[in-house]
């Protein structure tokens, strides 16, 4: 039967309600910062075993492990894949192609190894596949004969500033068996790709040789992901592997080896800070653990970086960090404190929306504040409500073996809007370009939570007068969206 003018107007009326609802709560901040009150049962931070099945061995001689892809070029129509053979070198070649099992392109990749200590790596494979469609499914095999392997990966719609995408956000994971059930969260969570804000493996709480089979042992572990949706690397301080002790001395040795970045696509001189942009998002990664005080390399390039950002293409403009500059927990705190000083008011000037970092191994939501006008010789001395700031978003609570950071200080500080110290991820979906709709999901004994949760308005056309210009199109886009949710 076709459905009344009437009723359909029955039916519309409430999502406007509920539209609006959902807007005049994510604006306004009339409910006071709130410390979680929920206490997480124990649950063991041990690292899971390495004869676990999660660990295993691809079977086939010399077969490709550790298999993971990021993006490749600055605007989504590339990805580099990476992967390992244990034995000997093989070819650093994908097959790839639209249709699964017909692969009508080949892509030559290259390959190095590495020793840390008395460990020598595999030979790590990393391969260039570009020229891609956008929004377009693609399969791709690495290996050969019964030792060959086959994936699949989506390439992000084409940049535009109405695009929809869903990024999930994840810290500090490590390998114990909370890790395993943020993987495993995640993956049902239907988001496209990781924003991975630093601390992988923590190979390096191992010594010797061991540190060496954890880096392998946690590349087999994040395949089932990592295989088949880009993550978008940032280091973090267990990245950095300065074990003088053994002889190692070069920082970040394996993860630079491991984990490539297209860095040089945005003209940056060094993988560990680098930008890409994708379907709407303009996603700037930074190096807590390098120089970046002014005119270093870090603080040049990100200088140049944020004059290139337009609004009008991407409108969602993300910075991910490892170290939070905003955190009040008595873990790590104020340590992001030298980065605030030098970036904060670049931030705030290129009106950031959000910022997602890690290191603090519990949750914490900031509101919109800033700190820009205090110095050492006067200013003011605490951070104040700021519509043109970021939101702050603390999630370094991916499972690693060091546990969680159980104490928050007290009393909760005004720029604190949530915090709970639980294992857990992030989703961020964007909507259009006004609007986009952030999920913080807890991993409470193995079972995932949706726990914290917000309607994020864009910086730049949410608030611009260009905005009433679109204003009956979006409203029209969030209660369609709404009635679909």
């Amino acid at each position: 039967m076709m459905m009344t003018e009437v009723n359909k107007r029955k039916l519309v009326l409430p999502r406007l309600v509920l539209t609006f609802l959902l807007l005049f709560t994510s604006i306004t901040n009339v409910v006071a910062g709130t410390t979680s009150r929920f206490v997480r049962s124990e649950w063991p931070s041990v690292d899971i075993p390495l004869d676990h099945e999660v660990f295993a061995v691809p079977k086939g001689p010399n077969a490709p492990q550790q298999v993971h892809i990021t993006q490749g070029d600055y605007d989504g129509k590339a990805v580099i894949v990476s992967w390992v053979t244990p034995d000997e070198p093989g070819l650093s070649q994908v097959h790839y192609g639209t249709s699964e099992k017909k692969y009508d392109f080949t892509a030559e990749g290259i390959f190095s190894n590495y020793t840390f200590y008395q460990y020598k790596s595999g030979y790590i494979h990393q391969c260039l596949l570009d020229g891609l469609q956008y929004d377009t499914k693609y399969y791709y095999k690495i290996g050969n004969g019964e030792s060959a392997r086959e994936f699949w990966f989506r390439t992000p719609p084409k940049i535009n500033p109405n695009a929809s995408y869903k990024f999930g956000i994840i810290g500090d994971l490590g390998q114990t068996y909370n890790s395993l059930s943020t993987l495993e969260h995640y993956i049902q969570s239907g988001a496209n790709t990781v924003l991975f804000v630093g601390d992988l493996s923590y190979a390096d709480r191992y010594q010797y040789n061991d540190v060496g089979i954890r880096w392998d042992s946690w590349g087999r572990l994040a395949e089932r992901s990592a295989a088949y949706q880009p993550w978008i690397w940032c280091a973090g301080n267990h990245e950095i592997d300065y074990m003088p002790y053994m002889g190692e001395v070069v920082p970040f040795k394996s993860y630079l080896h491991r984990y490539p970045t297209p860095y040089m696509a945005s003209k940056s001189s060094n993988p560990l800070w680098y930008a890409i942009r994708r379907a709407s998002a303009h996603i700037i990664v930074l190096s807590s653990y390098s120089p970046f005080v002014k005119y270093t390399p870090q603080w040049q390039w990100l200088r140049e970086e944020f004059k290139k950002v337009n609004r009008d293409e991407t409108p969602w403009l993300i910075v991910l960090m490892h170290v939070p500059m905003y955190n009040s927990n008595e873990a790590h705190f104020m340590e992001g404190e030298s980065m605030r000083a030098v970036f904060e008011e670049w931030f705030v000037h290129y009106r950031v929306d959000i910022v997602f970092a890690g290191h603090v191994h519990a949750y914490e939501r900031s509101y919109r504040i800033s700190n820009i006008h205090y110095n050492v010789s006067a200013g003011d001395r605490y951070p104040i409500a700021d519509k043109s700031a970021p939101v702050y978003i603390t999630v370094g609570d991916g499972g690693n073996q060091e546990g969680l950071a159980g104490k928050f200080r007290d009393p909760q500080p005004d720029y604190s809007a949530f915090r709970e110290a639980s294992y857990g991820h992030s989703t961020l979906e964007i909507k259009n370009r006004t609007h986009a709709i952030y999920h913080w999901n807890r991993n409470d004994d193995g079972t995932k939570v949706p726990t914290d949760g917000f309607v994020l308005h864009n910086q730049h056309w949410g608030t611009n007068l260009r905005r009433r210009k679109l204003k009956k199109h979006h409203l029209r886009d969030v209660v369609g969206w709404i009635a679909s949710s």
